[in-house]
């Protein structure tokens, strides 16, 4: 199959259309900056994420049933929930959960 002016416009076109929305975010913020009560709501997403993540995966989940909670993960998430209160640093916390629930599954 060989490269046509058509594929090779759609593939530019789908280029420059995603690269805008992820490049203009950053030109814009360079020359103009930030709103305060945009800075603070920024602050809190990485937690937001990490929770969202973080309790996803505290239970298992299947159509027509409600969800069924994953005890072992639950468990190593304490240390982790413990670590992060009294840290305020999230790579602690992450490590925290990693090393106990390696910790955890050597043991169980």
């Amino acid at each position: 199959m060989g490269v046509t002016s058509y594929v090779l416009t759609a593939i530019l076109l789908g280029f420059v259309v995603t690269w805008i929305p992820r490049v203009a975010p950053f030109i814009l913020v360079k020359y103009k900056g930030l709103p305060d009560i945009v800075v603070r709501f920024l602050k809190y997403l990485p937690v937001a994420i990490l929770f969202a993540l973080m309790v996803s995966s505290l239970f298992d989940e299947q159509v027509g049933q409600l969800p069924h909670p994953k005890w072992l993960e639950i468990i190593a998430s304490l240390p982790a929930i413990a670590i992060a209160y009294k840290s305020k640093n999230l790579l602690y916390a992450v490590l925290t959960g990693i090393i106990s629930m390696a910790i955890l599954r050597l043991v169980f």
